[in-house]
């Protein structure tokens, strides 16, 4: 069954993911409900209705559920248990069991390595003596990663040589970890796609990701690779959708190695940094993609109409005070899209900005003028 304009959508989490998923929402004459632990959130300001309540109160999830017609969410550092407690009530996308898989690296690797997908040499760790084993097994350089809930570099450790594995480990407090082999790198790309009803699949093209301090800097669409690794990652990605029976959007992130290996490095089941030249770049963006997928509706279409560029602005950009605005909006075809964060800090992500350009080379340089202008006198 379709969940037609008019209804209420309600979104797990208040981010800006959630913010730029509601404006879609309302542009398409849905109502929205936001469901988040803090008050004041990006979404949260447009939403017509925020409930804030921690995501382990399950009695406050059953009144946002009943008081909603499908759910969504915008982030996946929510505890699987809650989206089975809403899913007793009112239909969820992406599915929990979805959720569970993607949030975890240990069980991610794992139902990767099952399906025959390539990804980095890796051994899951629980205690010292695995650790030991699995850099024996895994070698060095290597990465130790927390199993959960880490993201922009945050639960991640570089480890150049084996005498820096356990203290590595004891500063992330001994929590399970997964230890995965350092991939020399040729560039880091992403596929989005959507899933909807019966089984309708659409993707974007591959683009390409470039990080600053583990942090998305920019994103470059389309990506500068070969029509066989484009062609490759996109089925990947449907592979990894059918197999899950998944339905919403999906961001898929692949290391591509300097021999030309193609492998998945981690997903995400929800709209994604690396999508959001989507909005002005093609015919329909991630957001309402998702919107789409969710809600039973047709899925649009990914055509790209111009190479594009994403900057993240971060909040550096306001350690000296506000940023130059005015200089910043004079440049050429610069879309400035802010999240409505009250507090700038350091490696917090403000908002964004996308150029279009006849070349991803163009629209790249486009995007630098302008960022850098932010920060002119």
């Amino acid at each position: 069954m379709s969940i037609l304009p008019g209804k209420t959508i309600g979104i797990l989490g208040g981010g800006q993911l959630g913010r730029m998923l509601t404006l879609v929402a309302k542009r398409l004459g849905y109502q929205v409900h936001i469901f988040s632990p803090e008050s004041g959130t990006p979404a949260g300001q447009l939403a017509d209705v925020e409930f804030r309540a921690p995501y382990t109160d399950i009695a406050a999830l059953s009144r946002f559920a009943d008081r909603v017609d499908v759910v969504t969410i915008e982030f996946e550092n929510i505890p699987a248990l809650a989206l089975r407690a809403v899913e007793a009530r009112v239909e969820v996308y992406p599915q929990p069991h979805v959720l569970e898989i993607a949030q975890n690296r240990g069980r991610e690797k794992t139902f990767l390595t099952e399906l025959g997908i390539p990804v980095a040499k890796y051994q899951h760790v629980q205690t010292e003596q695995e650790l030991s084993q699995a850099i024996e097994e895994v070698g060095c350089p290597a990465v130790l990663k927390t199993a959960g809930f880490g993201y922009d570099g945050k639960g991640q450790h570089k480890l150049s040589s084996p005498e820096q594995v356990l203290p590595a480990f004891q500063a992330l407090n001994k929590a399970p970890c997964t230890l995965e082999q350092f991939i020399e790198l040729d560039r880091e790309i992403s596929v989005i796609a959507a899933r909807g009803a019966n089984d309708e699949f659409v993707a974007y093209a591959p683009v390409e990701n470039r990080h600053q301090n583990h942090i998305l800097d920019i994103t470059l669409a389309p990506a500068n690779i070969s029509s066989e690794i484009a062609t490759e990652a996109v089925e990947i990605t449907r592979t990894i959708m059918e197999k899950l029976n998944m339905r919403g959007l999906l961001c898929v992130e692949f290391f591509i190695t300097r021999s030309g290996e193609l492998l998945v490095n981690e997903m995400a089941p929800r709209t994604h940094n690396s999508g959001h030249y989507t909005i002005e770049a093609t015919e329909c963006s991630q957001f309402e993609q998702q919107l789409r997928a969710v809600c039973g509706l047709p899925l649009g279409k990914t055509t790209l109409y111009k190479p594009a560029a994403m900057a993240n602005l971060l909040g550096d950009l306001w350690e000296k005070g506000e940023p130059n605005w005015l200089d910043c909006l004079a440049q050429a075809s610069v879309n400035l899209h802010l999240y409505g964060k009250k507090a700038a800090r350091p490696g917090r992500k403000m908002g964004h900005l996308t150029v279009l350009g006849e070349t991803t080379e163009e629209a790249q340089l486009l995007a630098a003028k302008a960022r850098s202008a932010l920060t002119s006198i």
